[in-house]
């Protein structure tokens, strides 16, 4: 086994994450994409001048994401920190978040919560959502032209159904929304980001202790219940039940919205959805859309607990790693001509929502808003276009999670 960096300057290793190509907000950065094919396992350069692996085969991404020799604890040194927040994070100790338990930990809390999002139960709140979906739209009708998308569905309906299903007040939106956007910003400062998180969770924290005085049948209630019975401490449940209020909408909210930009591009692909009520049709057209779109854009990150071998190369212990999804989703030998959104492919193997043990919870949920969303938005409106030029659109190049920060649209 040999080392990528054997023989090479630090000069000729490059800086990540890296720029999009202007005009393509949808395609991996040219960069990205030509390490992929000439090094794809090779080391770039974070923020903090740390160096860890960058794997963007897909074969290679599955096989260390599945690897329990690869750790996501962010207190471990030589993580590979996406921001200076994330540093303090790791540094600050304590207990970490869900996302960042390794097993048996991990597997703990997570049984905990996968009943909630089994597909079933998901499948069970389809014709809430679809009203809901229904309300916002009508509720952008009857306004002014032309509207925000964000604003006008795209955001409140992730929001209102993840505020169902925790048993969280809606009418708080305006207040997590911010808290979460400004923690989900790639160039916050620690101590805007702590900020933030500490709001939330003091947020969240009083919402359990109502549950525990007023119990009902939500995610909320039930976490509580886990306190009572000392399952989990409150400061867990109150990270727990964060972690799913700020997940449960950010991520949908910003697929949502970058779907109907690249649906309106590809008018073809959108006649597609536009004109069926085929389930079947609406699901594939969903993973073909995450596949294409990939907005955890910034790589899943891990340190090796152990020397590892993968793909020619020697990834020793205490060594961090970049992952990022868009590679392995735009790889041609697993997705045939990647840069086609297709709607008929089968993308089901996608890594949009991670692998092994991490992969998200939640995807049941998301899966069922984007397929409610694209079978109701463009038959209802069919005439909708953008309102301003596609060059014009905001998109969320200093976000952890890309999407668009406003859409205006008319019709």
């Amino acid at each position: 086994m040999t080392n990528a960096l054997a023989g090479t300057s630090s000069k000729a290793i490059p800086d990540f994450p890296m720029p999009r190509e202007a005009g393509c907000p949808f395609a991996p950065p040219p960069q990205l994409r030509q390490l992929h094919a000439e090094q794809p396992l090779t080391k770039v350069r974070l923020w903090d001048g740390g160096t860890p692996w960058l794997v963007t085969r897909f074969e290679d991404q599955r096989a260390l994401l599945a690897d329990q020799r690869c750790s996501v604890d962010l207190r471990r040194p030589g993580f590979p920190y996406m921001n200076p927040a994330f540093r303090e994070s790791g540094r600050r100790g304590g207990q970490p978040s869900f996302l960042n338990m390794d097993d048996p930990e991990h597997a703990r809390v997570r049984r905990m919560l996968s009943g909630a999002f089994t597909i079933k139960r998901v499948e069970a709140l389809r014709p809430a959502v679809q009203r809901m979906t229904d309300d916002f739209i009508d509720t952008m009708l009857a306004g002014p032209k032309p509207a925000d998308l964000v604003r006008a569905l795209a955001l409140p309906l992730p929001s209102l159904v993840i505020c169902e299903q925790l048993g969280v007040p809606y009418e708080d939106h305006d207040f997590f929304q911010h808290q979460s956007e400004v923690g989900l910003r790639h160039d916050v400062s620690p101590e805007e980001s702590g900020a933030a998180r500490r709001a939330l969770l003091a947020y969240v924290s009083g919402q359990i202790e109502k549950k525990l005085a007023n119990p009902s049948d939500d995610l909320l209630s039930e976490l509580a219940s886990r306190v009572r019975e000392g399952d989990l401490t409150h400061e867990e449940a109150a990270a727990m039940g964060l972690l799913l209020l700020g997940a449960g909408h950010e991520t949908s909210a910003n697929m949502i919205a970058l779907s109907v930009v690249a649906l309106l591009e590809n008018p073809d692909q959108l006649a597609i959805v536009r004109d069926t009520d085929d389930q079947k049709v609406l699901a594939k057209a969903a993973d073909e859309l995450l596949r294409y779109l990939t907005i955890i854009h910034i790589g899943n990150r891990r340190i090796a607990l152990e020397d590892i071998e993968i793909g020619g190369r020697t990834i020793r212990a205490g060594e961090g790693m970049v992952l990022p999804s868009i590679t392995a989703n735009w790889q041609d030998d697993v997705f045939p001509d990647p840069d086609r959104l297709d709607l008929t492919r089968d993308a089901r193997q996608h890594q949009a929502f991670g692998f092994g043990i991490h992969q998200c919870l939640g995807q049941p949920l998301a899966r069922l808003e984007l397929q409610v969303v694209y079978g109701t938005l463009f038959r209802r409106i069919p005439t909708l276009r953008l309102a301003t030029d596609l060059e014009k659109l905001p998109f969320k190049e200093d976000g952890l999670v890309y999407g668009v920060y406003e859409l205006p649209v008319t019709w």
